[in-house]
Order: structure tokens, then sequence, then C-alpha cells
């Protein structure tokens, strides 16, 4: 096995965590993690996506209240 291929998969998953947290609210931040989900592993990484967003809303409002 090369490098790249034990680092592509946790590369994406670091960018897809990244972009999940971009938004002001649930909605946004759940469909921009979908939309990184769905570029990085298709229909698959687009459901992950969208719950590492909604993951992220949580833990903000979590620590704002």
């Amino acid at each position: 096995m090369t490098r790249a291929f034990l680092i592509a998969p946790a590369a994406a998953l670091l960018g897809m965590s990244l972009l999940s947290a971009c938004g002001t609210n649930m909605e946004q931040r759940a469909a921009t993690g979908a939309a990184a989900g769905l570029v990085v592993a298709g229909p698959v990484g687009a459901a992950v996506g969208a719950g590492a967003g909604a993951l992220v809303n949580e833990a903000e409002e979590d620590k704002n209240n």
C-alpha cells in the first residue's frame, strides 16, 4: 500500500469535518457537510456529511448555553 492510499481518506474526512462547521444555522451546516461529503464519497458521504453538520450545530448550541 502506498502512503497516498492511506492518507487520502483521512484528509478527505478532515476536510469534510471542517466544511461541516461552515454556516450559521443547522440547515446551512448540514447542507455544507452534505455537499462536501457528496464530492468526497458520493451519496453515503453526503449522508455522513449532513450528520456531521448537525452534530457540529448541536455542539455549538451546547457551548453557547
